[in-house]
């Protein structure tokens, strides 16, 4: 059977995504790693996804240039909408010696991106990886930080099997390289700025929340657990109301610590999950976006946020620390120091205006972070793990540090 071809790439590849994360599941993780899928096979790639069944919605829809191999899996506690994919190793080696893939791309460490990993091995097959989550980090808000060293030595021992390790900035990779893990390659990520848009602003939804023209609305995104630092949140929020005291919270995501924020916040607005376009209005809709977590490895809200006209105010690292600079197109203050932070937001609360027009000039930034750059530089991965020499066009090593989509918008700390 002829290979499909890419345009101006070279002969199209036959890709192995292994993922425990995935559509309709929500999620920093699944959502990336979906838009990579899209982006292979937009580009003439044959990509084979391997993921957990999820529930009644785990049958995958047909489309041309993707098959699926779904496996077992565990629930995962506290997050029972995702599930853990169990060891596959003796169904992932019987699939690829019948359809063998050029490359096997892992996105995630479970049992499942493990098995992948020694079933490539075994079969002579390429595999690249990808550090997506700090679950190292994770570990002491869910009572096992006596864990955290074992975590990452797991982590390590994990991706210095693969070919190479994709991580999403500079500082992650300056960081990861540094507890000893090798062949790290920085890899961006892109934002849909079709999806996410001002445009998308819906003042009746804003009047749903009890706000006028004139009030600040500001937006949290993301899973409603305690390793969002979500105290802070609180924190910087009462300080906006100092000064603007009809200013509203609405706290888009859900997750184990809704309850407790619900209780602690009864005056805020609980979106609960959102999904394509709904989530793209909640974004538009509001004015100012807190991101005050200290675990991401890059943080998908930050450039949705953007791309949706909202200025982000959040710790000068991960997405945040590469696409902000401070005071034109958000706000970013010293890792850990909150105590900043609040007063940060207190000042930004004073001046709407200025918010707005860090708004307009985050939408400028975001909409440099397309997509195909991304995908180009995995397929350039991809091929020099085969130990094929990349066409142009497809990336070269090290090529997003300081990325280049953001060229000019690096952050300056305050």
């Amino acid at each position: 059977m002829a290979r499909p071809q890419t345009s101006g790439r070279g002969r199209g590849l036959r890709v192995a995504v292994v993922t425990e994360t995935y559509p309709p599941e929500i999620n920093g993780v699944a959502m990336t790693v979906a838009r990579v899928v899209d982006g292979l096979i937009e580009s003439g790639h044959e990509v084979e996804l391997v993921r957990p069944r999820q529930g009644c919605a785990g049958e995958g829809s047909p489309r041309a240039g993707l098959t699926e191999l779904l496996t077992g899996g565990w629930p995962v506690p506290r997050y029972p909408g995702l599930r853990l994919g169990v060891p596959s190793g003796g169904l992932l080696r019987a699939a690829w010696e019948r359809h063998r893939p050029d490359v096997v791309h892992v996105a995630t460490e479970g049992p499942l991106g493990w098995s992948a990993v020694r079933a490539a091995g075994r079969l002579g097959i390429p595999v690249v990886s990808e550090f997506r989550t700090h679950f190292d980090a994770y570990s002491r808000f869910y009572g096992i930080g006596c864990m955290r060293g074992a975590i990452r030595a797991y982590l390590r021992w994990f991706h210095n099997r693969t070919a190479c390790t994709m991580v999403p900035t500079q500082a992650l990779a300056d960081e990861l390289g540094s507890a000893g893990f090798r062949r790290l390659e920085v890899v961006g990520r892109g934002v849909d700025t079709g999806r996410f848009d001002p445009v998308r602003r819906d003042v009746g939804l804003r009047r749903r929340w009890g706000a006028g023209d004139g009030t600040l609305v500001v937006l949290s995104v993301g899973r409603v657990a305690p390793e969002k630092n979500l105290g802070l949140l609180e924190k910087a929020f009462a300080a906006i109301r100092v000064a603007r005291p009809d200013s509203r919270l609405v706290i888009v995501g859900d997750g184990p610590a809704r309850g407790e924020m619900e209780a602690r916040c009864p005056d805020a607005v609980f979106a609960g999950k959102r999904f394509g376009g709904d989530l793209a209005a909640h974004y538009a809709s509001a004015d100012l976006m807190l991101f005050p977590s200290l675990t991401e490895t890059f943080g998908n809200v930050t450039p949705e946020a953007m791309a949706s006209g909202l200025p982000v105010l959040a710790f000068g690292y991960a997405a945040a620390g590469e696409v902000i600079r401070h005071g034109e197109s958000g706000w970013v203050v010293a890792y850990g120091d909150e105590a900043a932070y609040a007063r940060e937001a207190t000042a930004v609360a004073r001046d709407l205006d200025g918010v707005r027009r860090a708004g307009a000039a985050a939408r400028i930034v975001a909409c440099r972070m397309g997509w195909d750059r991304i995908v180009g530089q995995i397929e350039g991965h991809y091929r020099r793990a085969m130990g094929i020499r990349p066409p142009v066009g497809a990336g070269q090593p090290g090529e997003a540090g300081p990325h280049p989509w953001v060229a000019g918008a690096s952050a300056v700390n305050p």
